[in-house]
């Protein structure tokens, strides 16, 4: 299918042929009509896209800000590394749309295929021929209103919510400053909850539209603005300012409180510098809001891509119900969508229609729409190059799931060519799987992970997704024959990890034995080979301390969903305990953990691991400490010697007294772990790391959880496998 993908990196906006997307539960399949382009929010995008990398550096400090604190506590070429993966990674523009259901997956009820959807959501409604949208940002056409029209939904939502938030009744006098797209629908909106309007623009053509449009006044930007107001007002002011222009100037908030009465109120939807003299505001008692895109539910993982809606009773207008009101309205004939399209362009003539938006034509605009051949058939697979012949049986051949930041930072660029043969790239995105094909060279891409199991030729599948799809990856890929390398976590639940062991086992009775890696780089990093070394052949128990700095997530981070991530002792504490039982080379019988306070939380733990040797592993893991300190310190005492590794970049081994030292270039093993992997499944070997100890290290991390809730120590029982 055709959809539009801007690359920030080589700033370009283009057209490509990628897969078509597949459902999924909770979701909703919809062969776009038309999509509308949203000029503020993608012009801005685009402008940023064009610029240089310095330009982007000084548009973004914030950014640059985390970048050069990465590069400190990582060193300068990780830090760029993975400053690059961002801006290679394309980005899908548009989240206005309409169009017909496809297909509809477990848990939507409200519409059915064939059904007529607007559709809502960056990276959801995007300008593409199909598109997959979580069910809370779709809603339901009425049979007398057009697709073309409904595509503006996503647009009037948000311009209802700036409505809303002005808190306005019928008979109040509210003015609109900027008279865009987003303008001019509240303009009609005002009218259409009985207020009295007065539009506010730089441009007269907009102000005659917002007249066109209902609004009992319409103004050029002058000093005479405000006479005109309190004129229209009786000397009142209006009861409301709705700011939804878009400039980098606070003209706006200079304006708004000249022309507003005592105590009213200013509401922002569009963007505009909040940077205003306080005595105005001050003196009138302004209460100034901010509106969040298209109502409650914006930005809430749980709303929006899990389906879970807030209750009517306590939150009246989410965002579905404000394009439901919005769709009702465009129903009702309050609300006149025709006025306001511009410009419809083919999705092929893109270029085109963004140059209007850019302003490298002398066209004015308002409402751009493109428009889709809804009668298309699309692939699930694009070929990018012809398959290359194996040289042998035993050759490596490669298909790969997921393509987020981490895998095009730290694992693709690691399988190399020489040393596999690279088939196909599956991704949810579909411009993304794409993207990451072409960039590593492999020889197809597709959105769904079964073209790559059913391709004969694939014999070695990585998985790089969430965590929450690690275990049916695994087990899809075994019952496959394939050999397996998943990123950590092996999975996230005690039932996952059974099914895994059964689904490994029947692959080992049925005589097709696949190698099974985890993901654990660090017992791979240069600096744990040279602490092996030098620790030598283990003689007695060893006492290892690993300390992490891990700093705080966002506390609506995917990681600590517990039905996604499954939470940081899961997904991230996983890693130190496996890197501990290499050290130890001793199976773990006993877990106990506490917890920072009382809070019981996974964030701030510490955990006590003791081996069948007498060893003992001490990890603990904490975000309360400063997030600019290093973020890994390990240190191991046994048989008279002592090693410390500080960040994967220095170690210091003391033996009888005598030091040596070693510094280098941070490398926590991942170029070394895939590797031995590929080794491995090149060799028939099992996979480098014991799937004993793999089992191993994610009972632990349940046994930590089961610790922190009963305050006991939790007994490993001994993993046994086929």
């Amino acid at each position: 299918m055709k959809q539009v993908v801007q690359n920030y990196k080589t700033r370009t906006l283009s057209v490509e042929e990628v897969p078509v997307p597949q459902g999924k539960p909770g979701f909703v399949l919809v062969r776009n009509a038309f999509s509308l382009i949203s000029s503020g929010t993608e012009r801005t995008s685009v402008e940023f896209a064009r610029k240089g990398l310095l330009g982007k550096v000084k548009s973004r400090p914030d950014d640059a800000k985390k970048v050069i604190k990465l590069a400190k506590k990582q060193g300068i070429v990780s830090a760029f590394k993975t400053a690059m993966g961002r801006l290679e990674t394309p980005v899908a523009p548009g989240y206005s749309s309409a169009g017909l259901v496809l297909d509809v997956g477990t848990g939507v009820d409200d519409v059915k295929a064939g059904d007529r959807v607007a559709c809502a959501g960056g990276g959801y409604a995007a300008h593409a021929e199909v598109v997959c949208v979580p069910k809370n940002l779709c809603a339901a056409v009425p049979e007398n209103v057009g697709l073309d029209q409904a595509a503006f939904t996503t647009l009037g939502a948000i311009a209802l919510q700036g409505v809303r938030q002005a808190d306005v009744k019928v008979g109040e006098s509210v003015a609109v400053i900027g008279l865009g797209l987003l303008g001019q629908l509240t303009v009609q909106l005002l009218k259409a909850s009985g207020c009295q309007v007065v539009g506010i623009d730089l441009d007269a053509d907009k102000t005659n539209l917002a007249l066109q449009c209902g609004a009992e006044d319409a103004l050029v930007r002058s000093d005479g603005v405000t006479e005109k107001v309190m004129h229209m007002t009786r000397g009142r002011g209006v009861d409301a300012v709705i700011i939804t222009a878009a400039t980098e100037s606070n003209d706006p908030f200079i304006l708004a409180p000249q022309i507003c009465r005592d105590r009213a109120f200013v509401v922002l939807v569009g963007v505009a510098a909040l940077d205003f003299p306080r005595e105005p505001y001050y003196r009138k008692e302004l209460t100034l809001r901010l509106a969040r895109s298209y109502g409650p539910g914006r930005y809430d993982t749980r709303y929006e891509e899990e389906g879970i809606d807030y209750p009517v009773g306590y939150v009246r207008w989410t965002e579905k119900r404000n394009m439901e009101a919005v769709l009702a309205l465009m129903s009702e004939k309050k609300l006149d969508i025709a006025p306001l399209i511009s410009h419809r362009f083919k999705i092929d003539q893109a270029q085109a229609a963004y140059d209007i938006v850019l302003g490298k034509t002398r066209e004015k605009s308002m409402g751009i729409l493109f428009e889709y051949d809804v009668t298309k058939e699309h692939a699930r697979t694009i070929q990018l190059r012809e398959p290359v012949a194996s040289d042998s049986a035993m050759d490596v051949a490669i298909g790969f799931v997921g393509v987020g930041n981490f895998a095009r930072t730290y694992l693709l660029p690691n399988i190399q060519a020489k040393y596999a043969s690279l088939i196909g790239i599956a991704d949810i995105q579909p411009h993304i799987a794409k993207n990451a094909a072409e960039k590593f060279g492999y020889e197809y891409c597709t959105s769904d992970y079964h073209e790559l199991l059913k391709n004969e030729r694939v014999n070695t599948v990585f998985i790089a997704t969430r965590h929450n799809l690690h275990a049916q990856l695994i087990r899809d890929s075994l019952a496959a024959r394939k050999h397996v390398y998943c990123e950590k976590p092996l999975c996230i639940t005690s039932e996952e990890l059974d099914d895994i062991i059964k689904a490994y086992n029947a692959a080992q009775e049925q005589q097709r034995a696949r190698a099974v890696m985890i993901g654990y780089n660090r017992r791979f990093a240069p600096l744990t080979i040279q602490t092996r070394d030098f620790m030598g052949k283990k003689s007695g128990p060893y006492m290892v301390q690993y300390r992490v700095n891990a700093g705080p997530l966002p506390s609506d981070h995917w990681l600590l969903d517990p039905n996604q991530g499954g939470g940081r002792i899961i997904g991230e504490v996983c890693h130190f305990v496996d890197f501990v039982r290499f050290l130890t080379q001793a199976p773990l019988r006993t877990v106990f953990a506490q917890c920072l306070g009382e809070s019981n939380t996974s964030d701030n733990v510490a955990v006590t691991l003791n081996y069948a040797d007498g060893s003992v592993g001490i990890v603990t893991y904490h975000a309360v400490g400063d997030s600019d300190f290093p973020k890994e310190r390990i240190e191991i005492f046994g048989d008279n010697r002592v090693c410390i590794i500080d960040d994967f970049r220095r170690a210091t081994f003391s033996y009888q007294g005598r030091e040596k030292h070693a510094r280098m270039s941070q490398d926590k093993g991942y170029r070394n772990e895939i590797s031995a992997f590929l080794n491995a499944v090149r060799s028939g070997a099992p996979g480098p790391i014991p799937f004993s100890q793999i089992i191993e290290t994610s009972l632990a991390t349940f046994a930590i959880h089961e610790s922190l809730h009963t305050g006991k120590a939790i007994s490993i029982p001994k993993t046994e496998t086929k």
